[in-house]
């Protein structure tokens, strides 16, 4: 699928999110990588062969309460 050379990493790969964009839309909330990958705002992504991985973006530090 990838004719970059390095070639991108594959859809199965641990590292599949640092393929190159194909096409992006930010105002629908998605963009497609070029291994074929759906990578969605909330970082959640749909892999070629259906599969779901859901959401795995990292809290956000200066949002959580602390309680004294």
């Amino acid at each position: 699928m990838c004719q970059h050379q390095p070639p991108c990493p594959t859809a199965e790969s641990p590292d599949r999110e640092s393929a190159r964009l194909v096409a992006h839309h930010p105002e629908q909330g998605w963009s497609l990588l070029c291994n074929g990958v759906l990578l969605f705002e909330d970082t959640g992504e749909l892999l070629p062969d259906g599969q779901i991985v859901a959401p795995h973006r990292a809290l956000d530090s200066s949002r959580v309460m602390t309680v004294a």
